[in-house]
Parts: C-alpha cells; sequence; structure tokens
C-alpha cells in the first residue's frame, strides 16, 4: 500500500500589514483597503503558527532548563513586593514626570515633534547620572561627532559617558551584555532593525520586532532604557500602536513652534501619576527646568484686560495657574469661528450654546477665539468656568475683578458641578497673592475666605456672571 504524500513544508510569508488599523494584504498598495490610509502598508514577516510556536518553546526550555526561578503558577498574596528602588535623573522636573525618579528595569518611550528637545533632555540626564548610574547613549541618527560637539555646544560634561553609533540591535545588545550599563537611550527606535527580518528599518515589524528586544533585555537585567520615538503629522508615535502598550512610561513633549517653554506630560506610567507634567525652557545651554511653571503661565500685565481670566487646574499632583484668554468681534461670515487652541474645540462651542441658553448672552454672529497661554493644553472641565467668564469680558469689553481667579465645570443645564482637589487650587491661588476666588459652591471653604483671598461659590451660572463683570 503507497504510503500517503508528505505535506510540504509551510514556509513563511511576507505580508503587508497597515500601521493605522492593523489590516493585512497579500502585496503592497498605496492606499489601505480598511482605513483608507495613504503609505501606510509596511512589509512584514509572517511564521506559520506549527514553526512560530516550536521556536518560541524551544527557546523557552532552553532558557529555563535547570533554573530553579522558572516560572510556576503563585498565589498573588505569597508574592513578595517592595517599593521600587528610584534613581535621580538630576532634573526635578523630569523626575516629577517620571514618578519620583527613574526605575531599575523601566523602559520609557518619549515622543515629541522634531527640534523639540527630546535628544537634548536625554543627553543632559544621561550626563548627570554617570556617577551613580553608567549610561550607554546608542545613537542611529548621528555620528559620535554630532553626539560629542552638542554636548560641548549645550556645555554637558560627558566624564563616564559612553556612546555608541549603530542600528543594529543584535549588535548594540552585544555592547551592552559586554559593558553592563545601567542605562541605554536609543535614538531613535525607528532606526533600529533586527537581521531577522528583511523589512526594512522603520516599519511596523522592524519597530516592533527591535523594541520587543530592548524590553526584554531591561527587564531581564534591570537595565533601564529609553527610547526616542519620531512622530507622525497627526502627533502620534510613528509604527504600531502596540509599541506603547509594550514600554512602562509613555512621554511626550509639547510646545508652540517659535516659543522657548517645553512641557513634558505623561501619558501613560506604570511607576508614577498620569498626566503628570514637567515644565522646560529652551535655551542655548540645553533644557532647563521651570519649578515653578505657574509664574511663567500668568501675564505679565500689571493691570487687568478684557478678555482674560485666570484658572487652577490640576495636571498629575500639581496645581497649576494659567491665563485664559478669550477675542469675541463681529464677524463678517454667515457661520460665524469657533477657535480653540488649548482646549477641545467641540466643548467650546458647547459652552457657548449654554452660556446663550443659561446665561442669557449670545454670540451666534460673533467670531470668538480662545486661547490657553504659554503652549500648554488644558484636559479637564475646571476650564469650563473660566473660559466663558473670558468670553463675557470680551464681549463686553469689561475686564474682570483685579486679582480674580476662577474654576468650575459647567453642565448643560447651567449649574456649577465641583471638580477635584479643590482646597490645593484654592491655596495655590492664595500663594500667588489673588484675593478674590469664583468656584462651585462644593468648593468653596465653610468660612468663605482661605487666608486674604474672598472665595465666592456660585450654583448656576447666572450667579457667575453676575459675580464676575
Amino acid at each position: 500500500m503507497p504510503k500517503p504524500a508528505a505535506k510540504p513544508a509551510s514556509k513563511s510569508r511576507t505580508a503587508y500589514v497597515c500601521s493605522e488599523c492593523g489590516a493585512d494584504f497579500t502585496k503592497w498598495q498605496g492606499q489601505c483597503g480598511e482605513c483608507g490610509g495613504w503609505n501606510t502598508l509596511s512589509e512584514f514577516v509572517v511564521e506559520p503558527a506549527a514553526k512560530a510556536g516550536a521556536s518560541v518553546a524551544a527557546s523557552r526550555r532552553s532558557s529555563w532548563a535547570g533554573r530553579a526561578d522558572a516560572p510556576a503558577v503563585t498565589a498573588l498574596s505569597d508574592v513578595r513586593h517592595s517599593e521600587e528602588d528610584r534613581v535621580s535623573t538630576g532634573i526635578g522636573e523630569f523626575d516629577r514626570v517620571l514618578g519620583g525618579g527613574l526605575v531599575h528595569g523601566s523602559v520609557v518611550l518619549v515622543g515629541g515633534d522634531p527640534g523639540i528637545g527630546k535628544s537634548t533632555l536625554l543627553l543632559q540626564a544621561i550626563s548627570k547620572m554617570a556617577g551613580s548610574l553608567p549610561g550607554l547613549y546608542v545613537t542611529g541618527e548621528e555620528s559620535l561627532a554630532q553626539v560629542a560637539g552638542r554636548a560641548a555646544r549645550l556645555g554637558v560634561p560627558v566624564d563616564g559617558v559612553h556612546a555608541l553609533a549603530e542600528t543594529g540591535v543584535e549588535r548594540v545588545l552585544e555592547h551592552a551584555v559586554k559593558m553592563r550599563p545601567g542605562l541605554i537611550i536609543a535614538d531613535s527606535i525607528q532606526t533600529l532593525w533586527t537581521e531577522e527580518l528583511s523589512a526594512a528599518p522603520g516599519s511596523v515589524s522592524q519597530v516592533r520586532e527591535s523594541a520587543a528586544r530592548l524590553v526584554r533585555y531591561a527587564k531581564e537585567t534591570g537595565t533601564a532604557v529609553f527610547l526616542v520615538g519620531h512622530v507622525t503629522k497627526e502627533g502620534g508615535i510613528a509604527g504600531p500602536r502596540v509599541l506603547e502598550h509594550m514600554v512602562d512610561a509613555v512621554l511626550y513633549f509639547e510646545g508652540e513652534s517659535g516659543s522657548r517653554f517645553r512641557v513634558l506630560r505623561a501619558f501613560k506610567n506604570r511607576f508614577g501619576a498620569v498626566n503628570e507634567l514637567g515644565v522646560f525652557v529652551m535655551g542655548d545651554k540645553g533644557l532647563r527646568e521651570v519649578p515653578n511653571p505657574s509664574a511663567i503661565f500668568l501675564s505679565g500685565s500689571h493691570s487687568p484686560q478684557p478678555g482674560s481670566c485666570v484658572m487652577v487646574t490640576r495636571e498629575g499632583t500639581r496645581p497649576l495657574l494659567v491665563e485664559v484668554q478669550a477675542l469675541v468681534d463681529a464677524s463678517p461670515l454667515s457661520n460665524p469661528r469657533r477657535v480653540a487652541v488649548g482646549m477641545e474645540g467641540n466643548r467650546l462651542a458647547m459652552l457657548l450654546a449654554v452660556l446663550h441658553r443659561h446665561g442669557g448672552v449670545g454670540v451666534g454672529d460673533q467670531d470668538v477665539f480662545v486661547n490657553v497661554v504659554g503652549g500648554i493644553r488644558v484636559q479637564e472641565t475646571a476650564a469650563d468656568l473660566p473660559v466663558l467668564l473670558a468670553v463675557l469680558s470680551s464681549l463686553r469689553d469689561r475686564p474682570l475683578a483685579e486679582q480674580t481667579v476662577a474654576f468650575g465645570e459647567v453642565g448643560l443645564s447651567g449649574e456649577i458641578r465641583p471638580v477635584p482637589n479643590g482646597e490645593e487650587r484654592l491655596k495655590e491661588a492664595a500663594t500667588h497673592g489673588f484675593k478674590r476666588a469664583i468656584v462651585p459652591k462644593s468648593n468653596a471653604p465653610k468660612s468663605g475666605r482661605v487666608g486674604d483671598m474672598e472665595v465666592i461659590a456660585v450654583e448656576r451660572l447666572a450667579d457667575a456672571l453676575a459675580s464676575a463683570v
């Protein structure tokens, strides 16, 4: 009886994966057929499940063979844990965003627009930590001479800092195993590639696999790793979205073009508060931290101006005083413009509708421009009341009372809702010399005062407008 023909061994195949939606195709095409994105398909080598599973199982057996600490099912209550041992970066605002310092074995992804200061900040940090945490600066975009020249131009001491101009992940890890650094900076992750994939550097598969190898090395050796990420024109980090899930912290640099101020915000942090904020000033000697950012976000004008209101927002664990400006002007257009810089545009349109319906103030034939001073982006609802007060002040061309601060959420029915940490916000305003605060009734102290500052508690939007202008 003839033997059945053996099944041909399955081979690896090449797929083209969309970096926006994850859809895969058998051949390259200019536009993704699922999400409609242009030039988003990247080559990706797909191994058969049996082959991939066998290779993974073999690698695990070889790595755990004979080891006493092989993985085992354990009751979570029996697991011993301790507080993370943190190392200061030597930059206070950077430590704040990281949650109090750098944790051994953590992987941090830093993104931002070109030239905003990502490489500068990390070069300053690795220099300050050289004495306590030996570092390796891996550059895939610059030569070693360029890195050394930038350090000399910024006045950054490089004693104890080692650098490597390399893009191959295998060779980077070989040098890391020999040197045993406590910190690795990969600038940038989009330039790294692994020999096991045929895709070009910067593709979805190369970015994911390169990051996975660095993450695995960090967890096995306790080495802290910083990954510098490029951003797309939409503002997200280039490459697969899974990259942000793989790392422990995701930090974004923000800043208006032409402004000296830089804001470093934590969007994900497994070792600290999310949405923590660090403020820096870019100068000829690099980035300089701003320990009291409220002072720089307030207007330098000594006399109150129409269309201006100071609010107390909260970023992470710190209250922050920010000036909100509004400009209301007669519109020559049949559809007046609503422009919001530093806050969500849809929320501005909603607030203007509430102002008309429950405040009796209509701006339907007016252009309304709202700007948050300093390039900061306010993402909480405590800005609702200050925005409407600034709009009313500009419309009537009458400034608010001198040294007035406000915060509160405005509901669709015209009620003023409380916001978290109201007492801390009031204390921050009193510390900076404000004499009058308009706040939700639930956030007001029983005494009606905080130090020398009078607190006006309001329940309805009409009450807040009457007490402001």
